[in-house]
């Protein structure tokens, strides 16, 4: 039987996997670091390490940004260098010395040491100004969004070079959501313009520093977006939706590029969740997709479920598609 990590590795290069990757498994993620996300308490809101105030209401599933009138950070874009300053990231060698106990202790044949980042390039733009006015800024003042945008690759190259000196990680798990379900939010050409250079530079810094796996999450329509994520250097575009066509996907880009998801949250995890729907959509993903260049796996930005006991299941149905189809 193959370690978690060698059938991982199996399955992304066409290899001869002994089973599904089951969702998550494969990756360690280190969350006891001293550079840490903030976000709020479910009820709560926070203003976090950017200045951003971000709200989780009550009923709802993740936290956002509040971009009324009084709370928005960024109004005139043009004066982003007296509003935006970058929080601080370096911290004493003693301060990483919980989350280099947590490392130590991880079997890396099993798993990957996994570094976790969230927001994005896209995100931190929105976050800062709101959503429209971030689409509106692209077309009204690109000059400005290139030098935000070439801003925050400086400084997320420069947390990349605090984790791989304090923890030398072999994966990163990266946020940055670029759609809806139906369509992206840019345009190809523009995405092209200006999101693809900024990921070639972080995620090649990444590379070039010993990390050997990718792993962006993604949960949006993004399908005509899969050449310039190759691009970037993405080993697996984790939060595939179906209306992305994921069959399609392996067998244009499978070789190039992994997928992972394509059991959409939003149907199997919600609160008076049903067995019966999971078993239907985690045997149509694993039919449909096949053994190679496809990990199964809920949509969501990481281990574990908006609603308890919806993760496990996935998992059991998983392992029981294995023993059906390997």
């Amino acid at each position: 039987m193959l370690t978690i990590r060698e059938n991982l590795l199996e399955t992304i290069k066409g290899g001869n996997p002994d089973r599904f990757v089951k969702q998550y498994e494969f990756m360690e993620m280190i969350m006891n670091t001293p550079i840490t996300r903030l976000k709020p308490p479910i009820g709560g809101q926070i203003v976090n390490e950017w200045g951003i105030t971000v709200r989780w209401p009550e009923g709802q599933i993740g936290a956002f940004p509040v971009h009324d009138e009084e709370h928005k950070l960024l109004k005139d874009v043009t004066k982003w260098k007296e509003v935006i300053k970058a929080p601080n990231i370096v911290h004493p060698a003693e301060d990483w010395k919980a989350a280099q106990e947590t490392v130590a202790a991880i079997d890396r044949n099993e798993k990957f040491v996994t570094i976790f980042v969230a927001p994005g390039i896209f995100e931190h733009l929105h976050y800062f100004m709101g959503m429209e006015d971030a689409m509106m800024n692209f077309y009204e003042e690109p000059e400005a969004m290139h030098e935000i945008i070439d801003f925050l690759v400086e400084w997320e190259i420069k947390l990349a070079d605090e984790f791989i000196k304090y923890l030398k990680p072999d994966a990163l798990f990266h946020h940055d959501d670029w759609g809806s379900q139906i369509n992206s939010f840019m345009a190809p050409e523009m995405f092209e313009e200006f999101i693809v250079p900024a990921y070639k530079k972080i995620y090649g810094h990444w590379k070039s520093n010993g990390v050997e796996l990718i792993v962006h999450h993604n949960d949006s329509f993004s399908a005509n977006l899969v050449p310039f994520m190759i691009d970037m250097g993405i080993d697996i575009w984790q939060g595939v939706v179906t209306t992305n066509n994921t069959p399609e996907l392996i067998k244009k880009y499978g070789g190039k590029i992994s997928f992972m998801g394509d059991i959409d949250s939003g149907v199997v995890d919600f609160p008076d969740w049903k067995k019966e729907i999971i078993v239907k959509e985690v045997e149509r993903a694993c039919k449909n997709c096949g053994k190679h260049y496809f990990i199964p796996c809920a949509t969501q930005g990481g281990p574990g479920s908006s609603f308890p006991g919806v993760y496990d299941a996935i998992d059991e149905e998983i392992d029981r598609m294995s023993k059906e189809l390997f």
